[in-house]
């Protein structure tokens, strides 16, 4: 059996000297065999980042005892130091909200069940009941939350699904194509762990159509952003982009179609990488550690 399971640290703090000699005397002193370092100092905000992942065997102590001991050296570098530590044996729960597009939840799913996702999808949410069979394909459950037409009617419906989703207590909400804006108290309950998937290279065309958006101004790049969800649209914190080259010749439906290439790719990669405890969030921006 490989000995695959990790202790994850992410640490940020305002930047000084000393601080990576006390966390490696620190994973030191618990007998911490470091499989993974990386390091990031940004200049123009004096702050920095960390990930420190260690093999969960070579340590005596549980995380919830190893948290403990950290939390005397994270008071040590400062009242503003940031840090988690994660578990990776602790599987991990995902919940997709969907509307009609199919494309990414079929990639996730497969995903999923191909051992490629650190986690297990418990549940999709639709708020069409167009995509219930691929969900039960899969054999995952599909809850079926209609929406008014009229946005100010649509609260009784975000309060249901933020019932169905916190009752499976994920660790990542992903907006698959979910075609609903989420409401500024719902994205500051799911702060942190609700990641969406916008179909253009943000901060370029924001909001609906982007493709449309994207054609009229004749662009020869097209790209996809999978970004933490905030209450101002289309502006989270990004985790992961791509593009792919257009010309004069592609219409409309072309640009959706190979657009759809790249929304599949950059979603899976951001989740993936949310999930293995490889992004650190400060302010507006992120720290990735690949």
């Amino acid at each position: 059996m490989t000995d695959d399971r990790r202790y994850v640290l992410l640490l940020g703090c305002p930047d000084r000297t000393g601080i990576v000699a006390r966390i490696s005397a620190f994973l030191a002193e618990q007998g911490g065999w470091i499989v993974e370092a990386a390091y990031h100092a940004d200049p123009d905000s004096g702050w920095f980042f960390t990930r420190q992942a260690v093999r969960a065997s070579s340590i005596a102590v549980g995380i919830d005892e190893l948290r403990e001991r950290f939390a005397d050296v994270a008071a040590e570098l400062g009242p503003k130091t940031e840090w988690a530590l994660h578990d990776s044996g602790e599987r991990q729960r995902v919940v997709l909200l969907v509307s009609k597009d199919a494309h990414c939840l079929h990639d996730l799913l497969g995903r999923a069940a191909g051992g490629e996702l650190p986690a297990t999808v418990s549940a999709v949410v639709g708020n069409h009941p167009d995509l219930a069979p691929v969900a039960d394909a899969h054999g995952i459950e599909f809850h079926h939350v209609p929406f008014a037409r009229d946005p100010a009617e649509r609260g009784p419906s975000f309060d249901k699904v933020r019932d169905i989703v916190d009752a499976h207590a994920p660790q990542a909400v992903v907006l698959a194509r979910f075609m609903q804006v989420l409401p500024g108290e719902l994205c500051e309950h799911w702060a942190g762990k609700a990641i969406n998937i916008h179909h253009s290279f943000l901060p370029s065309f924001v909001g609906a159509r982007p493709y449309h958006q994207a054609f009229a101004r004749g662009v020869k790049l097209i790209g996809a952003t999978c970004h933490y969800v905030t209450a101002e649209l289309d502006a989270g914190p990004i985790i992961e982009q791509d593009v792919i080259r257009v010309d004069h010749s592609d219409e409309i439906r072309d640009m959706v179609r190979q657009g759809r290439d790249i929304e599949k790719l950059v979603l899976s990669r951001g989740l993936r990488w949310h999930l293995e405890a490889r992004v650190l969030v400060h302010g507006r921006k992120t720290v990735v550690f690949t």
